[in-house]
């Protein structure tokens, strides 16, 4: 059996490597480098290798080795994408690794390092913070990028992300398996993304195992995935996910759903008066309001009712506590202590909107707070703590009346979406898609294959939205609805049948394809032929004045949809009685005849 000492001397590793899959739209952006022992002995888990290694004191001897390994069979097979390369804080100190001899043995491998991504694995407690952040701005200069394994799981994960910025962050395996069924877990991987959005990190979810957790961790948003489900590690990897999880890619995937309450919510529900400080107050007096309230995150500066500037407490603090400051700076203006440049909010604008534009900022704003504003007079504050709250508990509301199938919005915001554009005097389009020969293919595929067909087709609807100005319900079954103000909503909605048309037989297997069918035993004992299943869409055109309810709308609808499930195949039917308020309004008119 081999020693620990003989695998070093005779390099007796191998790598495997594991897919890191961009999620939106199903490619993989690079791959894990993951190191295995001799196949014959106890170091061929790398639990026991690296045990073994630390217990007799060559823990630096076999990381290298492993990095050579790795780098070495990735160059081998000519690897596209990243690579995410294994690295310790130890190792990440050390003067081996400082000194080049990476970046040399890149250089001789022909891999660029703006290639390889340090991903740094916390197996014990980090406290030179300094000395790694100073490390890691060394390594990115020579052109490396970085990410931080095991979010949540380390000693101190969540400070490591705050020091080192990394470009990346993996969520630990404990919070996505079982995912789908902890709302707790949902939560935690909720506010570890909205983080992300406001620091420009990419959050990538591993041990991801069933299509369950994927599809759950796919709809909250998070960037990448890795996991069993998605491949194994492998020695020879593959470079494409198979048909199923590609089926489960969502790119374009609208995850904020713009019906009526959501819209409705601005950043007025935000708001806690915090007394403004003039700008000429001493900063003594500023540094009293801090001692007397730990509360207090930031006070407003205000002159002639305009807001002129912003305090933060930590940064206020950290300046008053410095040597002789107090003294020095005590009876000054607030003004020389004040970040002149706060970001200023209407109170009317939407949540939506001020989320989109804090994950497109700097972190501070997220951090530090924001000033809201009536018609650029002081009002109040804001904090980012405030607007994940507010998110938080419009995501639940919408969870609580999504189907549980789809995860689309149930019934209740459909009627609630629908209704808000009637009050608000809007036109638009309804589209009541539904699935033909539907109940066939459930009984001979079953019930599970029959929901796949379902999340397939949500799926596919989606995809054909304009996430700004579209909406897409799923009233239960195979049923669905789309509310749409685009104004090539019948472009669409033909697309939807073409996709549907080229894609759905996926799902089918080759003898049923080849046939167009399959055929079943009816109640009467006679043997009936049934056709693929295929999608039907009836609209019907909007508005205030030809409709006073969602429930005329939804009769309407359905009238036109049974219209449409008349026709055979993949087909179309628009409700023409209101094509002269379409012209009107600026749309495309109505065709003369249906579409099949």
């Amino acid at each position: 059996m081999k020693t620990l000492q003989d695998i070093l001397n005779q390099r007796s590793l191998s790598a495997l490597f594991q897919p890191v899959m961009n999620i939106s739209d199903g490619t993989f952006i690079g791959f894990e480098g993951l190191i295995r022992g001799p196949a014959d002995s106890p170091l061929h888990s790398p639990i026991n290798l690296f045990a073994a290694a630390k217990q007799q004191g060559l823990s630096l001897e076999v990381e290298m080795l492993c990095r050579q390994i790795v780098l070495e069979s990735f160059a081998a097979q000519n690897l596209p994408g990243k690579l995410f390369l294994n690295v310790s804080p130890d190792a990440l100190t050390h003067p081996s690794f400082k000194n080049g001899q990476t970046l040399a043995y890149l250089e001789n491998l022909g891999i660029d390092p703006q290639r390889v991504i340090i991903e740094i694995t916390e197996n014990q407690p980090t406290f030179d913070f300094e000395g790694m952040r100073n490390a890691l701005l060394h390594y990115r200069d020579m052109g490396f990028q970085i990410a931080m394994d095991d979010l949540g799981e380390g000693f101190s994960s969540l400070r490591l992300w705050s020091e080192l910025r990394p470009e990346f962050v993996k969520i630990d395996m404990h919070f996505v398996q079982g995912v789908n069924a902890d709302p707790l877990k949902q939560q935690f991987i909720r506010s570890i993304q909205s983080i992300a959005l406001s620091s420009g990190t990419q959050v990538i979810a591993e041990g991801i195992e069933t299509d369950a957790e994927f599809r759950v961790i796919r709809d909250i948003g998070i960037a990448c995935g890795q996991g069993y489900f998605i491949a194994r590690p492998k020695p020879i990897p593959p470079l494409t996910p198979p048909v199923e999880v590609g089926c489960l890619t969502n790119q374009n995937y609208a995850i904020e759903q713009p019906y009526g309450s959501r819209r409705s919510l601005t950043v007025e529900s935000l708001l806690r008066y915090v007394e403004p400080f003039q700008p000429d107050t001493e900063a003594e007096k500023i540094f009293a309001c801090f001692s007397a309230n730990k509360d207090l995150r930031a006070i407003p500066v205000v002159k002639h009712g305009r807001p002129v500037g912003l305090i933060v407490r930590t940064e206020f603090i950290d300046c008053f506590a410095k040597p002789f400051h107090r003294e020095l700076h005590g009876k000054k203006p607030c003004v020389d202590m004040m970040n002149a440049e706060p970001l200023l909010v209407e109170k009317s604008t939407s949540i939506h909107e001020l989320s989109s534009f804090l994950s497109e900022s700097g972190i501070e704003h997220f951090s530090d707070g924001f000033i809201i504003t009536d018609q650029g007079r002081y009002i109040g504050l804001g904090t980012g703590q405030s607007l994940l709250r507010e998110i938080t508990n419009a995501q639940i509301e919408t969870a609580r009346y999504a189907n549980p199938l789809t995860l689309l919005p149930g019934n209740v915001p459909i009627n609630e979406h629908i209704e808000y554009l009637l009050q608000s005097g809007k036109s638009f389009a309804v589209c009541y898609c539904d699935l033909d020969n539907f109940k066939p293919f459930n009984d001979v595929y079953g019930y599970r294959k029959g929901d796949e067909m379902i999340q397939f087709t949500g799926k596919l609807l989606n995809n054909i939205c304009d996430p700004q100005r579209d909406f897409i319900g799923h009233i239960g079954g195979d049923d669905f609805i789309l509310v749409m103000q685009s104004k090539d909503w019948e472009k669409r909605c033909n697309q939807a049948l073409i996709s549907f048309a080229q894609t759905s037989l996926v799902l089918v297997e080759e003898r049923h394809r080849s046939t167009g069918g399959y055929s079943s035993e009816d109640r009467q004992g006679r043997i009936v032929h049934h056709p693929l299943p295929t999608l039907s869409i009836g609209v019907i055109w909007a508005n205030a004045v030809s409709f006073h309810s969602h429930h005329e709308i939804a009769e309407a609808a359905a009238v036109a949809k049974k219209m449409a499930k008349k026709k055979p195949g993949n087909s179309l039917f628009i409700e023409r009685r209101e094509s002269r308020q379409l012209e009107m309004a600026g749309f495309q008119s109505f065709p003369s005849a249906c579409h099949g």
